[in-house]
């Protein structure tokens, strides 16, 4: 697995897709993505059915880390972990992750119980306790070389300003890159990049703050990492939100075989033939 700090020395722009879970791991994988990311949101949506609003735990997160991470196949991809405000402690949460096979994580300065970046009603915690939270991070982690993340979630609570100041303050507390959550332009991304010395992540989620800007557009502005939280888990609700209404509707699953993933497909994703070669010797 090569960190983070390897694959922005390869790449002037990381593209990271959203994964939910092992399998759609080994698709972004398959897809040729060097890096996936796992939001708390896909935990808390994906394996709980709750929304994610700081029902899901730490131990939650990493069992997900591990099942990912333990994938022999994936162990090329590095993986970057939503870690919400941190759990409640910054140093258990920087350990666990970092020993269940995260990259890197992102902590964000909201305040806990946290909401979507994108939805109203968010409360952000003054900059100095983030700060700390930042510096408890750093020193926590036993390799040099995962990535920590200060996520900004105060551009649509206190204004541009505030944001930009804050990611400032976090740059000197340690953190290797700023997560700009929710910025409302390419030029504040471009703001954002042109005041700070670290990386610039921007979140292209759908349905938010954010105007839809390709990867390609972030890229001529300096944001150096995208991450494309559930764009993968949305289209998937909505495959299988058709699939249930044409069972129920037509009593066979005929009319939909064309859109499936073939058996065949899924073995080979899975390496599925060479385990049975593997058994079948035994």
């Amino acid at each position: 697995m090569k960190s983070f700090h390897q694959l922005l020395k390869e790449q002037k722009t990381i593209v990271i897709p959203g994964v939910f879970n092992a399998a759609s791991a080994l698709l972004a994988k398959n897809a040729g993505f060097t890096a996936m990311y796992l939001s708390g949101s896909g935990i808390a949506t994906g394996c709980f059915g709750v929304p994610d609003l700081g029902v899901t735990t730490l131990d939650n997160v990493c069992e997900e880390v591990r099942r990912i991470s333990h994938v022999e196949t994936l162990h090329a991809t590095s993986l970057l972990v939503d870690a919400d405000t941190g759990f409640g402690n910054e140093t258990e949460a920087v350990k666990k992750l970092e020993s269940a096979g995260a990259a890197g994580i992102h902590l964000e300065d909201q305040v806990f119980p946290k909401r979507c970046g994108h939805r109203p009603g968010k409360e952000v915690v003054p900059p100095e306790e983030m700060v700390l939270k930042i510096q408890t991070a750093v020193k926590a982690r036993t390799n040099p070389d995962f990535f920590i993340i200060a996520r900004v979630d105060s551009r649509n609570v206190l204004g541009f300003d505030d944001a930009l100041d804050r990611a400032k303050k976090y740059q000197e507390a340690g953190a290797d890159a700023i997560f700009a959550e929710a910025l409302e332009s390419k030029d504040e991304y471009k703001k954002f990049v042109d005041a700070l010395k670290i990386p610039v992540l921007a979140n292209m989620t759908e349905f938010g703050k954010t105007p839809y800007l390709s990867v390609y557009e972030f890229e001529s502005v300096g944001v150096r990492m995208v991450i494309f939280p559930l764009t993968a888990f949305r289209r998937m609700m909505k495959a299988v939100d058709e699939v249930y209404k044409v069972l129920k509707k037509e009593g066979t699953q005929k009319p939909i075989l064309n859109n499936m993933q073939t058996r065949d497909e899924l073995y080979r994703l899975l390496n599925y033939y060479e385990a049975e070669k593997i058994i079948d010797k035994k």
